[in-house]
């Protein structure tokens, strides 16, 4: 299982970074008002779009209604047995740890799985993991066009029944109102450190929303 999904993060990041020169810009620290927040090179580009889903509560939603506030982005399932309930997880506790800052941040889950993640699975799946998180699915298209935008990975393993897994690239997407996409998260990245970087970019891009 752990093999599993590193391969499926290892195709995620190649996704990520294999079209560089389109998706990504790269700069030096002079040119890049946020250079002190990266761990790496990473900068800003065209990493996250409009997208129009449906969130747990039913209702049709759009980014601009869903990222009005800084937001960790994060794309996975419901039926995942691990690797999604601990970065989740991580995720609420990177807000919490914030609001505890006097900063304010949305976790926002979107499904991969729109067949079994239906609104009211959604509904009890992030009531689970944290009051404000965000739900999202969708139609299989809905879903699809998000994930290209934010250049993720899934795929549905084989199988004789419903309950099939599903590979997916793991990172985490900070994005900022007004800004968009600013930096991404591995699964390794803990809730103290991926605050502190969080809680950099907050302060570098301004007053929010």
């Amino acid at each position: 299982m752990t093999r599993l999904f590193a391969t499926a993060a290892a195709a995620g990041l190649a996704a990520v970074l294999g079209g560089t020169a389109g998706y990504i810009w790269l700069g030096s620290a002079s040119d890049d008002p946020m250079a002190k927040c990266r761990a790496g090179q990473v900068a800003g580009g065209a990493i996250g779009g409009p997208f129009t889903l449906v969130d747990q509560t039913g209702a049709t939603v759009t980014d601009k209604e869903v990222l009005t506030e800084p937001a960790l982005v994060y794309f996975g399932y419901g039926f995942c047995p691990d690797v999604c309930p601990l970065d989740n997880a991580r995720n609420a506790q990177v807000v919490d740890i914030l609001e505890e800052q006097g900063m304010s941040a949305t976790p926002v889950f979107i499904s991969i799985d729109p067949a079994r993640d239906t609104p009211e699975a959604l509904a009890d799946y992030v009531a689970s993991m944290h009051p404000k998180m965000i739900g999202l699915t969708g139609t299989a298209e809905q879903v699809k066009a998000a994930s290209q935008a934010y250049k993720t990975y899934y795929k549905q393993q084989p199988a004789d029944d419903e309950y099939y897994l599903m590979d997916h690239s793991t990172f985490t997407y900070l994005m900022l109102p007004n800004i968009g996409f600013v930096e991404f998260f591995d699964r390794d990245t803990t809730a103290d450190k991926m605050a502190d970087q969080v809680a950099c970019f907050i302060e570098a891009g301004g007053p929010q929303g």
